[in-house]
C-alpha cells in the first residue's frame, strides 16, 4: 500500500492569528452586573474533517478512539482532556485536538476505512462561555441550546447567513464554534456585538501562544 499523504501541520510559533487585532483584553458593554460572557479564539488547533466510507462507519469510529481516545459512535459525541469530536454528517465526524500530529496519527489509524482532511488550515475555532453564552447563540442560530436539547459533547453543522460554522458544547456553559478563516472577524464582532447586552470579556491567548 502507498503511503499515505500527510499534510503539513500549522506551525503554531509562526502562525498568525485572523483576528489578532481583535482580541483585546478587557470588559466590555452592559456591565452592570459583571460580564456574563467570555470570549476567546483556541489558537493553533489541529482541526480534522474524517468521513467513512460506505459500510465502515463502525470501524471508522473505533479507529477514532484508537486515536484519539474519544469514544464517539454514530449517534455519540465526545469531549475528552487531549481531543474532542462530533459527527456533522453521517459517517463524518470533525476531530479537533491541540496535539498537531492529529491528522497524522486519525490517517494511519483509519486506514482504507475512511479518508482524512486536515482543515486547520482553514478553520478558526472561537470559543464562548459564560452564563449568557446560550442566549447569546440564540440570537445568531436558530438551535434550542438548552442543555436538554444540545447536550454536553453534542456538536453539529449549521450556518449563519448562509455560511457554515460547527458549534460543540464543551460543558454546561461552553461552546465552541468553527469558522472558515476567512470569515473568523465577521463572526467575533457578531458575537460582541450579540454579547453586549449582558456584558463580556475578551480573554487574551493563554501563555505561551502568539497574539499577532
Amino acid at each position: 500500500m502507498a503511503e499515505p499523504f500527510i499534510s503539513t501541520p500549522v506551525m503554531a510559533a509562526t502562525a498568525q492569528s485572523p483576528i489578532a487585532d481583535a482580541l483585546l483584553p478587557g470588559e466590555y458593554g452592559n456591565l452592570a452586573i459583571g460580564a456574563q460572557v467570555a470570549l476567546s479564539e483556541r489558537f493553533g488547533l489541529a482541526i480534522c474533517d474524517v468521513c467513512a466510507w460506505p459500510g465502515l462507519e463502525t470501524k471508522t469510529a473505533n479507529a477514532i478512539k484508537r486515536a484519539t481516545g474519544l469514544a464517539v459512535t454514530k449517534r455519540r459525541d465526545a469531549v475528552g482532556e487531549a481531543a474532542q469530536g462530533f459527527q456533522h454528517a453521517p459517517g463524518r465526524w470533525t476531530v479537533i485536538a491541540e496535539d498537531p500530529s492529529l491528522a497524522e496519527r486519525l490517517t494511519r489509524a483509519v486506514s482504507a476505512n475512511a479518508t482524512v482532511v486536515d482543515l486547520a488550515h482553514g478553520r478558526t475555532c472561537l470559543r464562548i462561555a459564560g452564563e449568557a453564552g446560550t442566549s447569546v447563540l440564540a440570537k445568531l442560530f436558530a438551535i434550542d441550546f438548552a442543555e436538554k436539547a444540545f447536550p454536553v459533547a453534542k456538536g453539529l453543522a449549521t450556518s449563519h447567513h448562509a455560511v457554515l460554522a460547527q458549534i460543540q458544547r464543551v460543558d454546561a456553559q461552553t461552546f465552541d464554534l468553527l469558522v472558515f478563516r476567512s470569515y473568523a472577524r465577521t463572526f467575533f464582532h457578531a458575537l460582541t456585538r450579540a454579547s453586549e447586552e449582558f456584558g463580556y470579556r475578551i480573554v487574551p491567548p493563554r501563555a505561551g501562544e502568539p497574539e499577532t
